[in-house]
This record gives C-alpha cells, sequence and structure tokens, in this order.
C-alpha cells in the first residue's frame, strides 16, 4: 500500500509530495524487513524468534492502527487491527499463551 497508494498515509486532504513518497519508502522496506523476517523464522522452525516477530507485528499494527485513528484514515483502522489481532492469535497459538502472560515472551516450547 505504502508503495503503490501513498495517498492512503496521508490525512484524506493532504498534498502528496516528496517527503511522502521518501515516508512511504520508509514503511514499506520496514513491513518488508518483518515480513522476511517471519519467513525466514517459519522456514527456520525458530519457534522462539518466529514468536518474537509475530508479538512485535502486532504491536506494530495497533500502533500503525492508533496513528490512523488520530489523523482520521478510518477507512483502513478495520484491517489493520484485523492484521494486528491476527498476529496476537498467531503468537498465542504459538507460544500456548496469550501475549499478556509472561510465557509468551519467553522461549517457545
Amino acid at each position: 500500500m505504502a508503495l503503490l497508494h501513498p495517498a492512503l498515509l496521508v490525512s484524506p486532504h493532504d498534498e502528496i509530495n516528496g517527503a511522502v513518497h521518501i515516508y512511504a519508502g520508509y514503511f514499506a522496506s520496514r513491513n518488508l524487513g518483518l515480513a522476511i523476517m517471519l519467513l525466514a523464522a517459519m522456514s527456520l522452525r525458530a519457534r522462539g524468534t518466529l514468536n518474537a516477530l509475530m508479538l512485535l507485528t502486532a504491536i506494530i499494527q495497533f500502533l500503525d492502527a492508533g496513528i490512523d485513528c488520530v489523523e482520521g484514515r478510518w477507512v483502513i483502522v478495520p484491517g489493520v487491527v484485523l492484521i494486528g489481532l491476527l498476529f496476537f492469535v498467531g503468537s498465542a497459538r504459538l507460544s500456548g499463551h496469550p501475549f499478556w502472560r509472561m510465557e509468551a515472551w519467553r522461549q517457545a516450547h
């Protein structure tokens, strides 16, 4: 979304300029880096690393949703929250504990 349609990253009446494209590129590279690490941990069956990355990704999604709410991008908030919830559920299934329990943050069994 950041590279293909950066207008969704700003408020409805904001101008898309060079600075927006730069930040969209950083946003896309952050997400691509997380995706690569998630896939690598999954393919290596590194359960502890995968769980930590899933928790990090979920937290980032909820922070993004909060920023989207503050800046009035209501259309994308449900999708961002849903992705965050899916990562929290996946982490809970992987670790056997919900994220608010200390066991979810320790090495997976």
